[in-house]
């Protein structure tokens, strides 16, 4: 009786594939066992706030594997009604001092920058941008990133609730949004804390926001849940406002 063939031992063919998978396994396998390395930069924190005047300091990191040039800019800004910022050269008004406006950082690590500021009228607000640039001693695309550190110089007097309004507070069922127009009359910078569009027991949350002074903010919240929502509340430093939400479009 004729001794049964090895597929793999008789066809070259067939074993160089069989070698390849078995290679491409241990590929495969040593890739995913290799831990993710992530390479960022990074400042903290990102937003601050102080009453008058500011006395801080932010942390710039590397955490990339390639040494970094980082150039310090302070820009003012306005924001506009749908919350998208709109920067400009520092106002006359607002003076602020950097500890160094240019430095070297070299992988892995952290450095402090100090700064004093202060303004000829409150409230004030700036931000220092933080370039980051690689360092490379061949020539390529280098890829700059520009990270903020956000200032509020707040007045001493808290603004109070009469300064204000909500208006087109409604819940447009078409779309499944929660709208609100929010405005701030006064001459004050205010934070909003905390928006809340409320059904009964259940809630969605939006992050808080600068409501700056003469301004007003669209808002538009996206509501996933069963039932409309009945009302949005709103948190302020020392005061909350509850708006009924009106109803559009078919129940």
């Amino acid at each position: 009786m004729a001794a049964e063939s090895n597929p793999l031992r008789t066809s070259p063919h067939l074993g160089c594939c069989w070698l390849g998978l078995c290679r491409l396994s241990l590929y495969l396998i040593a890739a995913l066992a290799a831990p993710k390395v992530v390479h960022a930069q990074s400042i903290q924190p990102v937003i601050v706030e102080y009453t008058e005047k500011a006395n801080g300091k932010f942390e710039v990191t590397n955490d990339t594997l390639t040494p970094m040039a980082i150039v310090l800019e302070v820009k003012s800004f306005s924001i506009k009604a749908d919350g998208r910022g709109v920067f400009r050269p520092l106002d006359p008004g607002i003076h602020v001092k950097l500890s160094t406006t240019s430095l070297r950082l070299e992988p892995k690590q952290t450095y402090y920058v100090f700064y004093k500021a202060t303004a000829d009228a409150l409230p004030a607000w700036f931000t220092v941008y933080a370039t980051f640039t690689p360092i490379e001693g061949k020539e390529g695309l280098k890829v700059r990133i520009m990270l903020p550190h956000t200032v509020y110089l707040y007045q001493k007097k808290p603004l109070g609730r009469e300064s204000i309004h909500i208006d087109n507070a409604l819940f447009s069922a078409p779309k499944s949004t929660v709208l609100c127009d929010l405005e701030n009359s006064s001459t004050a910078l205010v934070r909003v804390q905390q928006v809340r569009a409320v059904a009964g027991k259940t809630s969605v949350v939006v992050a808080g926001f600068p409501l700056l002074p003469g301004s007003m903010r669209h808002l538009s919240i996206e509501w996933k849940e069963s039932a409309p929502p009945q009302y949005l509340l709103l948190q302020f430093p020392h005061f909350e406002v509850k708006e009924p939400l009106n109803f559009a479009g078919p129940r």
